[in-house]
């Protein structure tokens, strides 16, 4: 995958600027590719705009692993250097490597 002009990339571990969940990129979107239905349920203070990069996330908060859709205006970089503990992880990513995971050959041009 080669999506130009995105801040962040596949393998990376972000975290959300508003809400309290963290995760490793596995896809990305160059703008919004969602239903609207999704997209207007975000409450509108926060709601992104959709003319911008949307990231595929293995995420996790305190209670659950799950797959999160997030603009890129909400993502920071996340400088834990925890892993993320998806039960997905393994199954997609080579080793941890610090703040990012090994990105297997298939995901490469």
């Amino acid at each position: 995958m080669n999506i130009k002009n995105t801040q962040f990339s596949i393998g990376q571990v972000v975290r959300h600027r508003v809400y309290p969940f963290r995760g490793v990129i596995v896809d990305v979107d160059p703008e919004f590719n969602n239903s609207e239905e999704w997209w207007q349920a975000i409450p509108e203070e926060v709601r992104p705009r959709k003319d911008q990069p949307f990231y595929h996330l293995l995420a996790e908060n305190e209670d659950l692993s799950y797959i999160a859709y997030v603009s890129e205006q909400n993502l920071l970089i996340d400088e834990s250097g925890i892993p993320v503990n998806h039960p997905e992880v393994a199954q997609v990513f080579g080793k941890f490597l610090g703040n990012s995971y090994e990105i297997p050959s298939s995901y490469r041009n």
